[in-house]
């Protein structure tokens, strides 16, 4: 009975550390960026020494894997499908750009770091185009139905994390304002 328990403690233990590293290393990514952040600093931040972190995580993928999906599982990027029930395309362009954006805002200094490591870092830019090429994909098919090229080449800009940023962060747009703003450079209102 001991024995059992012990390795139960210990497996529970393992577990938490390796929760602990990858704490740690999702809020290094958040604020200097996967590109930037060393094993000694997850570590550091961690609380575990270096073998105990190669003991976790063998390589930088195993890491990076662990931290995207413990970021798409506390907050998983909105979900296309619903919106094709609906069927005036403004209204949901209007639903979906405001699921975007809202996970935009909720994980803006995660993104802004990853992007612009994704930009240099192969392994950043592998891993994002894995945890959010699928969804974003998704996005472009279900929002983009019925759009001409030109339509398409704006909701693309509309899906951008970048568009985002530039008219709620740097130009003060409120988020609804934002995706307003969007929904016209897409699809014009017509005066009948």
């Amino acid at each position: 009975m001991t024995r059992t328990y012990t390795l139960k403690r210990r497996a529970e233990q393992q577990a938490q550390t390796r929760q602990r590293i990858v704490e740690a290393a999702v809020e290094l990514h958040s604020s200097v960026g996967p590109a930037r952040t060393t094993i000694s600093m997850i570590a550091d931040r961690a609380g575990v020494q270096r073998h105990t972190f190669y003991a976790h995580f063998p390589d930088e993928r195993s890491l990076s894997l662990a931290c995207s999906g413990l970021v798409a599982e506390r907050d998983p990027l909105p979900d296309a499908g619903p919106w094709r029930a609906i069927e005036d395309r403004r209204e949901r362009l209007r639903v979906g750009l405001r699921a975007i954006y809202g996970w935009y805002e909720r994980n803006a200094e995660l993104l802004t770091c990853v992007l612009r490591d994704a930009e240099t870092h192969a392994l950043t830019r592998a891993i994002a185009a894995e945890r959010f090429g699928p969804s974003m994909t998704r996005h472009r098919e279900v929002l983009g139905v019925k759009l001409g090229a030109k339509q398409r080449a704006m909701l693309e800009l509309a899906l951008s994390f970048y568009t985002w940023r530039t008219l709620v962060r740097e130009n003060g747009l409120k988020p609804e304002g934002a995706v307003g703003a969007m929904i016209e450079a897409i699809d014009p209102a017509r005066d009948d």
